[in-house]
């Protein structure tokens, strides 16, 4: 089985470097873009399944991708990105001058850190795993999941078993990466963008966990 891990496309949240969490904002001009690169990236791919968080960021992405294949995208809460908590819709630097005990500890890594009116991301770990693990074990061939940078560096620690404690993941927006099942589970790409010429993809943006 071959499934393609997608971060959604740049939202709005994204291009105001806003802490997302589980706020429900839109694809940014851009991001609807970027949706349209990867449709096209996959065009060619014959996809059995879309998988998406039900966040309208993603969904809009999936959906795109799932319109050229006829197919329904099949949503999955546990795909959402970690519960930010009293952080959802700050910027970094609101973060941490309006709750800088948590912001400091949030920084720290520490993975059982809850989040003040959030969760963790160790608890964010295995509600990803989960939900991957579950597909993984669908009779597909070629599958595409959309969901949320957070939510994918989480989900991958839990599969091939890295300590929660580590953080060696980042996902840029409307990147493409690309899981392998056979004998075991191997990480054949990380973060492909090359689809993403003629749609953009500054930089700056590029950088928020949440």
């Amino acid at each position: 089985m071959n499934v393609y891990l997608v971060r959604h496309a740049e939202s709005q949240y994204n291009a105001e470097g806003r802490i997302q969490g589980q706020s429900d904002v839109p694809l940014s001009a851009l991001g609807l873009q970027q949706a349209d690169a990867l449709a096209r990236a996959f065009r060619d791919v014959a996809l059995d399944a879309v998988y998406s968080s039900p966040l309208r960021r993603a969904l809009d992405t999936a959906s795109r991708i799932a319109s050229h294949h006829h197919l329904e995208v099949i949503t999955d809460s546990r795909l959402m990105e970690i519960n930010a908590g009293v952080f959802q819709g700050l910027r970094f630097e609101e973060m941490a001058s309006q709750y800088p005990d948590a912001a400091a500890r949030w920084a720290a890594g520490d993975p059982d850190f809850v989040i003040p009116g959030g969760e963790s991301r160790r608890a964010l770990m295995q509600r990803g795993k989960k939900a991957l693990e579950d597909i993984l074990n669908q009779p597909w061939q070629h599958v595409v999941v959309v969901a949320h940078g957070g939510l994918l560096s989480a989900a991958l620690k839990g599969l091939l078993d890295i300590p929660a404690e580590r953080n060696p993941f980042r996902f840029f927006n409307a990147s493409i990466s690309r899981l392998v099942k056979e004998s075991q589970l191997k990480l054949l790409t990380l973060n492909q963008t090359e689809h993403l010429r003629d749609a953009g993809q500054p930089a700056e943006r590029q950088s928020t966990e949440l």
